[in-house]
């Protein structure tokens, strides 16, 4: 379950983002030109304010 930052309420999840007029979407990658890439994010949406977040599943790709 994800919780709204600004009203506290679940939000819906697994919903995509895309790039306007393109269809390919957007990844998260590493640094630098030809980083790797890490995942494509999903999208989070609260049905009571409308607040979006943006976030991966897998973190474990992600060095802390």
């Amino acid at each position: 379950m994800r919780e709204c930052f600004r009203c506290g309420k679940e939000m819906n999840i697994n919903f995509d983002i895309k790039v306007d007029a393109q269809g390919y979407g957007i990844k998260i990658t590493e640094k630098g030109v030809f980083g790797k890439t890490i995942q494509k994010p999903k999208v989070a949406i609260c049905p009571y304010c409308g607040e979006i977040s943006l976030y991966i599943e897998d973190i474990s790709k992600v060095k802390a």
